[in-house]
């Protein structure tokens, strides 16, 4: 029975993701009942994963998956974060589609598949099983941004992500081709074994395929120097969409990369030196896009670029005693309801067709709808790291634990990379307090976006008292 709830998470977005494909064929579900429909699955998946108790390394149907499958507190939470996103992107989704074209009934359909190949994703203890749940979640998330067919925006979109992910995907199987050869089994115990028996410098394939492995991971993380199309692909998808990707598929991202850099400490101390450039670069590349931007998709996307730049800090100060995987899902938690709070009231705010869009059409919006305003200034400030939000307290915990960990340099450079962004983050500010309102920012009625906005900037403060403690 136990077995049965560590993996009922998974049950409920897979086959739930069916229903909604089935259901999707009558006429008697339409948006509102398939928005509501897909919004209690994220739902109940999170009540599911939120009370099962995964303390310690626990194998699910060990003899039915041949222990490909491990849940453990990190796989929890990750689930948590991804579900959670899922559950906020659905709300984003109802209101958006009140006021823009193009809702298809499969939309939720994806959603729920691309969650499904996330929460696996956390939880898989073997390289082809992290390929399966890698493409599962891809494909899905294809569709979701190139849904709309008529529009050449998301076509385009859609082409450039099918391209990244067509690298990403040549990257990682050569990788785990050479790590079989090297290691002799697909595992992560094993390989670990295979390192700890061996070691790590002395199997050339192992070094070059955990590299390829890595690369590809780094893709889906959208980090310098794969960062290409990211910013085009977040700003011709969907606002739901976007926001969806920006925070659930990061989430899955980083969850699976500490979980392959701990398959052995060798891993980890060998590419630690590549991890320390790639998130200097990382921050400064994302800063320097995100300081030229007028649009907010793409200033947000390229913001998101910086918080891989933080993540990857908090990647090479793993394992240190200063620096756990709590850290990270901390982080991911606080970044995700910031930018997830956003893409809401934004869904909520942009208008027919996503009219308003550039910082310009935002003027006084706080004369307009002052709580909508407020509650972007909070996730804005969160994102920026000022106190006493959730940000501020993700950015302390990875910037203090790198430096405790002996990582000075990258402590510094992180703060310095932090100070730089809060120019962009607070020119959105200005421009609704300080400027005189042209547009009466006129919205749908009857949309849940202003309460998901609500929660979320409530849950901003909610994190930043939560101490990161196992």
């Amino acid at each position: 029975m136990f077995d049965v709830m560590v993996v009922l998470p998974l049950i409920a977005t897979g086959a739930g993701a069916i229903l909604i494909m089935l259901v999707a064929a009558f006429e008697t579900f339409r948006k509102e009942g398939l928005s509501i429909l897909g919004m209690g699955l994220f739902a109940f998946a999170f009540f599911v994963q939120l009370t099962v108790d995964n303390s310690g390394d626990i194998t699910p149907f060990a003899g039915v998956f041949n222990g490909m499958l491990v849940a453990n507190t990190f796989t929890k939470v990750a689930g948590l974060i991804i579900l959670a996103c899922g559950f906020f992107s659905a709300i984003a989704a109802q209101t958006y589609f009140t006021q823009n074209k193009g809702f298809v009934p499969e939309f939720y359909c994806m959603l729920l598949f691309a969650a499904f190949g996330m929460l696996l994703l956390t939880m898989v203890a073997e390289l082809i099983t992290l390929f399966i749940a890698l493409e599962i979640m891809s494909l899905a998330v294809y569709s979701l941004v190139g849904y709309d067919r008529r529009s050449v925006v998301r076509s385009e979109a859609v082409l450039k992500y099918l391209m990244l992910g067509a690298f990403a995907g040549a990257f990682y199987v050569m990788g785990v081709v050479l790590i079989y050869a090297g290691a002799g089994s697909t595992r992560f115990a094993e390989i670990g074994a295979t390192i700890a028996a061996y070691g790590f410098l002395a199997n050339p394939a192992l070094v070059g395929g955990s590299l390829l492995v890595l690369f590809a991971l780094l893709f889906k993380a959208a980090v310098f120097p794969l960062h290409a199309w990211v910013v085009d692909v977040y700003d011709g998808a969907p606002l739901p969409v976007t926001g969806f990707m920006a925070t659930a598929v990061k989430a899955a991202s980083f969850a699976v990369l500490a979980n392959f850099l701990t398959i052995d400490s060798a891993i980890h101390q060998e590419w630690l030196i590549f991890l320390f450039y790639i998130s200097i670069l990382t921050m400064f590349a994302g800063n320097l896009i995100a300081i030229g931007q007028n649009n907010i998709k793409r200033m947000l996307a390229a913001s998101g670029i910086v918080h891989s730049g933080y993540l990857l800090i908090a990647l090479v100060a793993l394992g240190s005693e200063q620096v756990s995987g709590a850290i990270i899902l901390y982080y991911l938690a606080a970044y995700g309801i910031a930018t997830l709070g956003l893409f809401v009231a934004l869904s909520y705010l942009s208008g027919v067709e996503e009219k308003r869009t550039v910082f310009d059409d935002f003027r006084g919006l706080a004369k307009v709808r002052p709580y909508s305003a407020a509650c972007i200034a909070v996730f804005l400030l969160s994102m920026a790291g000022i106190p006493p939000t959730a940000g501020f307290m993700g950015k302390l915990y990875i910037i203090a634990g790198a430096y405790q960990a002996g990582h000075v340099v990258l402590a510094v450079i992180g703060i310095v990379s932090s100070i730089l962004s809060i120019w962009y983050y607070l020119r959105l500010i200005v421009v609704m307090y300080f400027r005189e309102p042209e547009d009466d920012f006129a919205v749908a009625e009857m949309t849940l976006a202003p309460l998901g906005t609500m929660v979320l900037a409530i849950g901003i403060f909610a994190i930043s008292l939560y101490p990161v403690a196992w």
